[in-house]
C-alpha cells in the first residue's frame, strides 16, 4: 500500500508532461527528508521559442500520504491564466483534488464555454480572484483518485488550446506575475506543515524563494 501512495499521482503526472512534451527537467531545487517525509522541487522549462516560461513542480509523500502541486506559468503579453493543480492525499480517505486556470490578474473574471462551473464557497479558493468559474475541486479517497482524470486531461487540453491560439512571448515575469504570487503565498495552507516536518528556514525558503518566488 505505501508504494501505491507514493505512486498516487502517477497518471496525472504523465497526464501533464504528455500534454505539454516540451517541458523539460531544468533544475533540482530540493529534495529533502524529514520526519519520514520527502519533498523534491523542480522547475521544468521549454524551449524559449514556445508559450510557457517555466513550470515548477513540488511532491510531498510519507507511508500515509502523497502531494503533488504545481503550477504552469506562461510567457507573458497575451493576457494568458496560468495552470495549477493541488492534488492532495492525505490518508487512504482523504483526498482533495483542485485544479484551475489561474489568472495573475487580480478580480479577473475568467470562464472556459464546457468545462464545469464551480458551485459553494471554498475556504483557501475564491472563484473571481485569480480562480476561475471553472476551478475543480473534488473530494475523494484513493481508490477514486483516477475517476477524476479524463476530466484533468480535459483542462489540459483547454489550456494547451489556450496557449496555441494566444502565442504568449514575452518574458516580463517579475511584473506580470508579482500579485498573483504575493497572493498565493499569503492564501497558502501548507506553511505550518512544512515547518513541522522539514523546519521553519526551509519551509520558508521553499515558499518565497520557489514556490512563490515573484511575489
Amino acid at each position: 500500500m505505501t508504494l501505491k501512495r507514493m505512486d498516487l499521482w502517477k497518471h496525472w503526472k504523465e497526464a501533464v508532461f504528455e500534454s505539454f512534451p516540451e517541458l523539460y527537467h531544468h533544475s533540482t531545487w530540493a529534495e529533502w527528508e524529514g520526519k519520514g517525509t520527502s519533498l523534491t522541487a523542480k522547475v521544468y522549462g521549454t524551449d524559449k521559442n514556445w508559450y510557457i516560461n517555466k513550470a515548477r513542480e513540488v511532491e510531498i509523500w510519507n507511508e500515509k500520504s502523497c502531494i503533488y502541486n504545481n503550477i504552469i506559468y506562461p510567457r507573458t503579453g497575451e493576457n494568458v491564466p496560468c495552470f495549477g493543480m493541488d492534488l492532495m492525499g492525505f490518508f487512504e480517505k482523504k483526498v482533495i483534488i483542485v485544479f484551475d486556470f489561474q489568472h495573475p490578474i487580480e478580480h479577473c473574471s475568467f470562464s472556459v464555454q464546457g468545462l464545469p462551473k464551480s458551485e459553494g464557497d471554498y475556504r483557501f479558493f475564491e472563484p473571481g480572484n485569480h480562480f476561475s468559474d471553472n476551478i475543480y475541486i473534488a473530494k475523494c479517497t484513493f481508490d477514486e483518485v483516477d475517476e477524476h482524470l479524463e476530466t484533468f486531461k480535459k483542462y489540459l487540453t483547454v489550456y494547451r488550446d489556450m496557449l496555441e491560439s494566444k502565442k504568449p512571448s514575452q518574458n516580463l515575469m517579475y511584473k506580470t506575475y508579482h500579485d498573483f504570487d504575493k497572493y498565493m503565498r499569503a492564501l497558502d495552507p501548507v506553511s505550518g506543515y512544512l515547518k513541522g516536518k522539514f523546519g521553519e528556514e526551509k519551509a520558508e525558503s521553499l515558499v518565497d524563494d520557489f514556490l512563490f518566488c515573484y511575489g
